[in-house]
């Protein structure tokens, strides 16, 4: 069991910043960066995970590459922010939406999507997203381009 207590440091700091840059890169060149072995990586590693800090490796996926051309945004408005959680297990199981956010402001909730073309945005909104008890009305805005998409960069 990992001590509670446990406060991450610079050589943490250091091991995520150079894996936030390439998570495939090997802990072995990981630990010749960082000036340590590689079972400090492994041992730092676990405990970040442990920690919750690292929550396990993700695939970068260009989307439109495998015939989905539309990333589009939808602002949700919820008709009591009560039902936000059975709204949320029902757009859980919608296979297009990507991320889920509960935010502040004009949207009781903003979702990430993925879809081939307009005509799937349309049905997935439509038969899917709309037909939740729940949902008042949505807001969509699509994306043109993602110009950007990054980690935080640590110790800058």
């Amino acid at each position: 069991m990992m001590n509670k207590n446990y406060e991450i440091d610079n050589v943490d700091m250091k091991i995520l910043s150079l894996l936030t840059e390439d998570a495939k890169m090997p802990y072995t060149e990981v630990a010749k960066r960082v000036f340590v072995s590689g079972g400090t990586v492994h041992v730092r590693m676990r405990k970040l995970e442990e920690m919750g800090i690292v929550r396990g490796t993700t695939l970068d996926m260009d989307y439109s590459k495998m015939g989905y051309d539309i990333t589009a945004f939808l602002g949700i408005y919820l008709e009591k922010s009560s039902l936000y959680d059975s709204v949320i297990e029902r757009l859980v199981q919608i296979s297009e939406i990507v991320t889920i956010h509960y935010t502040t402001g004009n949207y009781n909730i903003f979702v990430k999507m993925h879809c081939r073309d307009t005509m799937h945005l349309k049905n997935t909104l439509h038969d899917k997203i709309q037909q939740i008890e729940g949902i008042e009305r949505t807001e969509t805005i699509i994306s043109l381009e993602e110009s950007m998409n990054r980690h935080i960069k640590f110790g800058e």
